[in-house]
Formats: C-alpha cells, structure tokens, sequence
C-alpha cells in the first residue's frame, strides 16, 4: 500500500523515528552522538521546532517534536541529510545510512503528549543501556537527563515539560520523575504508534472488531489520538486537497484558451476582451465547454476567468460541443496542453 502524504501544520505535534537501514547502526560512538545533537541544536535555532522528548538508540532515535514556522519535512531533510554525510565521512562509507524516509505521527497533545515523553524517555531502560531509573537520570543520550537537570540542553523545550507537573521546578521534577518511573513496568506499547482509534479502543484486534460505521474510518496509521481528533485531521486534509486540486484545474485554463485561440487564429487576450465578434465568441464557447465539462471547474470561476456572466458560460457549454463539431476540432487536440499542467 502507498504511503500517504505526511500531516504537517504550524504547532503540530509530532512522534518522530528515524532508523538505520536493514537496521544498522546509526550511532557508532559518542562522536556520532555529539553531532547528531549538535545539527538537532541548530536545526531548532533555524526552524523554530519544539523538542519535548528524545533519545539516541544505537540502530534508531525517537524525537517528540512540534513545529514551527518551517515544516516539519524541511527540518527532518536539514538534520538527516547533514548527519548522513557527516556520518559516512567520519567512518568512510557511502551509500544510505537511513531506512526509507522518516516515520512521523501526527499527534494529539491531550493526553498524548506526557505519555510520549515518558514513552520515549525509558527507551535506554528498555533496550538494557541503563540499569535503573538512576542511571537514566545520568544518561546523556536521552532527553530525560536534561528534565531531571543532569545535563544541560538549552535547545530542549525542559520548562514546557516540567510545567506540566507544577510550577516550582523541585516539585515539579519529583512528580515528573515518578510519572516516568510509573511507566517503566508498561514494557513496549505498540498502542502509541499512531492508527487513530488503536489506543482507545485498547488494541488493533478491537478496532477490527467494530461495526462498519462511523467510528469504524477514524483511524489512520499516520495520527496518534481520539476517534474525534482523527476525523478532524482527515477532514482538514481533505479541504486542503480539495484547494490544491481545484488550484491545479484552474491552472489549466490559460493553456486551454491559448489553444482555443490559436485554432481561430487568435490572441488568447482577445477572448477575454468581451468581444462579441462571431469568431471570438466561437473560440470562446468552446473555451468555456472544455472547461466545464472536461477539466471540472465551476462554472463561476470559468465566467470570472473570460469575463463573462455565468449564464453565458452555463448557456455556452452544450454549444461548445456542437461548435467543436461544426469547425472540425477535437477535444483531445485543445486539452492536450491543458493536461500537461496538471
């Protein structure tokens, strides 16, 4: 199955894993290590991404991020791309050191946000790094050293987190870092790794379980939240598509009229000119009809673009067909161009 288009908008929260392909190692040495979070620092200075959570395993690295004014995909390209390169110098390899492209779930932050942080941060734990949570506290390779103020991260959004706890730093640390300990007996949970309604209705066997109705759509692999957050996402998603589809048809006309015209000897300027001359109007009803009918624009939008009332395109377009016919023209002909640029 295809892969769909990443879910990505200003203040997005983001479940981030990036691994090594055929699940080689990505961090070699604390050399490695230093640079990736080195690129990380600058490419939240540049973007103005958010990192709440992170942790460099040595075959993979998990990232809790937001957006800022630059998407996500930019910042991802910026940090990859620079570390990869880095990487194969240090060690005198070539080729892709990543597998695929990124995973990136678009999250919702209530209640998922301090469960990714506690997710991600017990990854040492669970990979066997470190022993127990007071040699995490000491482990610089995850974000959650830098919470409990172990090791300086200027570049990691600390106070947002601890926030969340209270607003006396002290107290607000003991209760993050019993959350975190709280979650340590949890072991993997698939459940965080997106599919929608996967976390509320306890697992994929249950979601396979409901009825074909309305809940049954709200999950999808690329968001991790409530059945309600899911059909939001995809609804917003599909206005945008919807925008950027008619923005591409639109896009077509030009080209259609260029060829309309030039079919009737003609400037495509003249047939936005409201000229009423026969071979204009000619030139012009079958402009509209293509339009209409074939490239699937709405009839306003087309009478706007020639300058013409809507009645006359709507009028216009079973005409075009028989004007088509009667100067010996072909649709394939005049959308030829059109098709191109969509």
């Amino acid at each position: 199955m295809p892969r769909g288009p990443r879910l990505d908008a200003s203040g997005a929260l983001h479940h981030v894993m990036v691994r090594g392909l055929d699940r080689q190692v990505i961090f070699r040495d604390d050399a490695d290590r230093t640079d990736f979070l080195a690129r990380l620092a600058d490419v939240v200075g540049a973007t103005g991404l958010t990192v709440l959570a992170w942790v460099l395993l040595p075959n993979h690295t998990h990232l809790l991020v937001r957006t800022g004014p630059r998407p996500l995909v930019r910042a991802m390209r910026c940090l990859l791309t620079g570390y990869a390169g880095a990487f194969n110098r240090r060690h005198r390899r070539s080729g892709h050191l990543f597998q695929n492209r990124y995973k990136s779930i678009l999250v919702e932050e209530e209640p998922y946000l301090l469960e990714l942080v506690q997710y991600i941060h017990l990854n040492p734990l669970r990979a066997g790094l470190v022993a127990d949570m007071a040699e995490l506290e000491r482990f610089p390779w995850a974000g959650h050293s830098a919470v409990v103020g172990k090791v300086p991260r200027p570049w990691q959004a600390v106070a947002e987190v601890l926030g969340r706890f209270g607003k006396r730093s002290r107290e607000a640390r003991r209760l993050y870092c019993e959350f975190v300990a709280a979650g340590a007996p949890m072991g993997r949970r698939p459940e965080l790794q997106g599919g929608g309604l996967v976390r509320s209705a306890g697992g994929w066997k249950n979601v396979a379980s409901l009825r074909r109705g309305r809940e049954a759509w709200a999950a999808d692999e690329r968001i991790l939240g409530s059945g309600g957050f899911v059909e939001e996402v995809l609804r917003l998603v599909a206005v945008e598509e919807k925008s950027a589809t008619r923005a591409g048809t639109l896009a077509a006309l030009p080209s259609i009229l260029a060829r309309c015209a030039h079919a009737f000897g003609l400037e495509p300027a003249g047939l936005v000119s409201g000229s009423r001359r026969r071979v204009v109007v000619h030139a012009r009803t079958i402009a509209a009809c293509l339009a209409v009918r074939d490239v699937g624009l709405p009839i306003k939008e087309v009478a706007h673009a020639l300058g013409v009332s809507a009645t006359v395109v709507r009028e216009g377009v079973p005409r075009g067909e028989q004007l088509m016919a009667l100067h010996g023209l072909t649709r394939d002909a005049l959308l030829r161009g059109a098709a191109s640029r969509e």
